[in-house]
């Protein structure tokens, strides 16, 4: 529900502002709309499951949901990376330079990234890699432990855990990193010069919130891949059913933190979010302002 709101939030907020969209902003679309396709193609098969203690259905939606799992799950690790380096590259080059970022290069950026997605998706149909059920039986991902017997399931597991997970992890935190580091050296330089009094909130407010991302896709997917990788060299029965649950829930849980984020950080997107009108009919009222000029962390943030 919290995945499914929160994200139907960001995506009527980008189609009401569709024409005032910086090229940038378009990740954060695409990050939405991956996050809520994972709820709606997964979620209810899931949650069936649980209900009834037993998978439904047979092989045939097995392979569906671990599909759509890794396709939408690939896609939101990288776009993630990607947003993570355009706002490096945004937050560390001059304007003129920014300004190479159109939409058109994020579109076409975006493509890649569901082509790359689909690909790492497809490769387990063709051959290369397995999909089955997770071993507490109401759920389905990669087959992991068929791969400590298997030199091609383990050169694939290998492959993807580099080229899907650590690499997009690490340039993540890097690019975090660098940003958090640009703004205090030009925090420095300010009060080397006594300007701009609200620079240490500006660095305040960037920084918790380079963090947050950070730490939320971490802490989100490591304890999976924990799991994961222990089911490749051990017996997935050396592991209870409650010990391979819960760090699926907590990685599926990372659908829903993005739009909370969005609204903590983003003055447009709180305001925007008041004025939509819910379903049940009650709409939240407040005193209108200038919406036009965001706050300084908003306007960096979004490049």
């Amino acid at each position: 529900i919290l995945t499914i709101l929160g994200n139907s939030a960001v995506l009527a907020t980008a189609a009401k502002r569709s024409s005032l969209l910086k090229p940038p902003e378009l990740l954060t679309v695409n990050l939405a709309v991956a996050d809520i396709g994972m709820a709606l193609s997964m979620y209810p098969l899931a949650i069936a499951s649980a209900w009834s203690h037993a998978w439904l259905g047979g092989d045939a939606s097995c392979l569906y949901y671990a599909l759509m799992g890794f396709l939408f799950g690939v896609c939101s690790m990288m776009t993630l990376c990607a947003m993570a380096v355009i706002r490096f590259l945004v937050t560390s080059s001059s304007k003129a330079n920014s300004k190479k970022i159109t939409k058109n290069t994020v579109c076409i950026l975006i493509a890649f990234i569901w082509l790359y997605s689909l690909l790492w998706a497809i490769l387990p149909l063709v051959g290369w890699g397995y999909y089955g059920p997770e071993p507490f039986g109401i759920s389905c991902t990669i087959a992991w432990s068929k791969f400590h017997n298997s030199s091609n399931g383990f050169s694939f597991i290998l492959s993807m855990f580099l080229l899907c997970t650590v690499l997009p992890a690490l340039t993540i935190i890097a690019c975090y990193l660098g940003i958090a580091w640009k703004v205090h050296k030009a925090y420095q330089e300010i009060q080397n010069i006594d300007r701009i009094p609200n620079a240490a909130k500006l660095e305040k407010k960037l920084t918790l919130m380079a963090v947050l991302i950070s730490v939320g896709f971490l802490s989100s997917w490591t304890p999976y891949a924990a799991t994961s990788f222990w089911s490749i060299f051990n017996s997935s029965e050396s592991l209870q059913p409650v010990v391979t649950l819960l760090p699926c829930l907590f990685a599926k849980s990372s659908t829903a933190y993005n739009p909370f984020i969005y609204y903590i950080f983003s003055k447009t997107f709180r305001c925007e979010v008041r004025k939509l009108q819910c379903c049940c009919g009650w709409r939240v009222h407040y005193s209108s302002s200038d919406t036009s000029a965001e706050n300084p962390v908003s306007t960096l943030w979004s490049g």
